[in-house]
């Protein structure tokens, strides 16, 4: 096991021997109005709390709010900045098994992801991984998402 550049760096025959172990945390990252507005377009979830910016200033929130799956969207940029499985030709992202979203993100906030290796088992030509992921805003006690996601290294 090394660290390069703050990521873990693990071959594929050392992932079932770190299970339990926190990877660490990636760089802060910013969601503003515009990634936001953005997603929003992507999906075509244009709810007002989102993207009225005078409507929401009324609202629960006192701001408009990153979608809850805007933040979960990270995770394929956030997932590499922790960790680093050497040997895998090709990486393929396998699914969720459990996503929880605890806090909304205020449009200008800033959030990191910090993961866990929770899993690791035997796939035809590789393993899957499951890491626990959490999502925090800086500031917040609570985070934004907590996620249990797959990825499957193959050889």
């Amino acid at each position: 096991m090394s660290d390069v550049n703050g990521a873990t760096v693990l071959g594929l025959s050392d992932l079932a021997g770190n299970v339990g172990k926190h990877l660490g945390y990636t760089d802060w990252h910013v969601i503003d109005q515009a990634q936001i507005q953005r997603f929003a377009d992507a999906t075509g979830d244009h709810q007002w709390i989102h993207l009225d910016e005078e409507r929401a200033k009324a609202g629960p929130f006192g701001t408009t709010i990153a979608h809850g799956y805007l933040t979960l969207s990270l995770a394929p940029i956030f997932i590499f900045q922790v960790l680093r499985v050497e040997g895998a030709r090709m990486v393929v992202n396998y699914g969720l098994n459990k996503v929880r979203f605890p806090s909304p993100v205020p449009s200008g906030s800033r959030v990191r992801f910090g993961a866990e290796l929770s899993g690791v088992e035997p796939v035809k030509g590789g393993v899957q991984v499951m890491l626990t992921a959490t999502f925090e805003i800086e500031g917040s006690e609570k985070p934004a998402c907590v996620a249990e996601i797959l990825f499957r290294y193959y050889e």
